[in-house]
């Protein structure tokens, strides 16, 4: 028998148990897909790479879950039911083996969590660094997907969960900041998709925070060609967040990686919003083109930069 070159022998140890019946064992140059009947399907690509989304000595298993996890939130974002992924993986040729194993069961454990199985991908050796893709496919029922576009001025602005953990957890970990639960940290390394929340006929737009709350409430304003206010006494604040006090408040505003979903919202539809996640209400969308944070007393606060931005 011929024995398979390295980089099969790689993919059957650590990817293969992944895969589902689509993917034909990981063994032909392209997968199968039978979308569920009278579906539409949603699509999405989002890549990590180390040193600029995660850190050289965080846990392999971490960052297969929060690669999985970001795209998970895309999908989120349109209403969409996740189905499969591809995935791609550029490491050096020195990458120890225990880190593909690991990698693939951060993975595993979400794949099985979330319901989706792996279709397929492509492994590559890089100088560095590391650098790792998912493509993630959903579906939804036909025309019912929500966009970005649709917030009118009156509209209500909402938003899952907390926001700010991501961005802090991050300067937990570089040691710049207190994180005696983990609880920053563990936000940072495994965001949490808003899978399942039912905004179809309820929501105007919608789209998920990842780089920075400011910065994504004004993509979703430039989409409708209007402004936006929110209170920053409204932001949802986790006690980890809140025990830091107010100098952290640009850093909420504005570091991202929340991947909590920002949500447009008439007023004439607030009482049938789902209680699936946390909501909270933080401003409302305005005419004009300016988008705004108020302190308490109603003064606008000057924030040095919007969000993240990679170029």
């Amino acid at each position: 028998m011929i024995a398979p070159p390295a980089e099969f022998s790689l993919i059957a140890r650590h990817f293969r148990p992944l895969a589902g019946p689509g993917a034909l064992d990981l063994l032909d140059d392209a997968a199968l897909l039978d979308p569920p009947p009278g579906r539409q399907l949603v699509l999405t690509a989002d890549a990590m790479v180390e040193g600029v989304h995660f850190l050289p000595n965080d846990p392999p298993d971490t960052v297969g879950a929060k690669l999985l996890r970001v795209n998970l939130s895309d999908l989120a974002a349109m209403g969409a039911v996740p189905l499969t992924y591809l995935l791609t993986v550029s490491a050096p040729r020195d990458t120890p083996d225990a880190w593909f194993a690991g990698l693939a069961a951060g993975l595993l454990a979400d794949q099985t969590h979330f319901g989706l199985t792996l279709s397929g991908g492509d492994t590559t050796s890089t100088p560095g660094p590391i650098t790792l893709t998912i493509t993630a496919i959903g579906h939804v029922a036909p025309g019912q997907a929500l966009r970005r576009r649709g917030a009118q001025p009156g509209d209500e602005i909402w938003v899952t969960g907390t926001i700010g953990d991501g961005a802090l957890g991050l300067l937990a970990l570089q040691g710049k900041i207190p994180d005696p639960t983990g609880h920053l940290a563990a936000r940072y390394r495994r965001p949490e998709p808003r899978l399942g929340l039912a905004l179809h006929g309820i929501a105007s737009a919608c789209m998920d925070i990842s780089d920075g709350l400011i910065q994504d409430l004004t993509h979703l304003c430039r989409a409708a060609n209007c402004g936006a206010t929110i209170l920053s006494v409204q932001i949802p604040l986790s006690p980890a967040a809140k025990a830091l006090g107010e100098k952290y408040l640009p850093t909420v505003l504005t570091g991202g990686d929340d991947y909590e979903l920002l949500i447009a919202v008439p007023p004439v539809n607030t009482p049938n919003l789902p209680q699936t996640y946390p909501l909270t209400r933080i401003g409302h969308f305005t005419e004009g083109d300016i988008v705004q944070v108020h302190d308490p007393t109603g003064t606008p606060i000057l924030l040095p930069q919007p969000g993240w931005s990679h170029f």
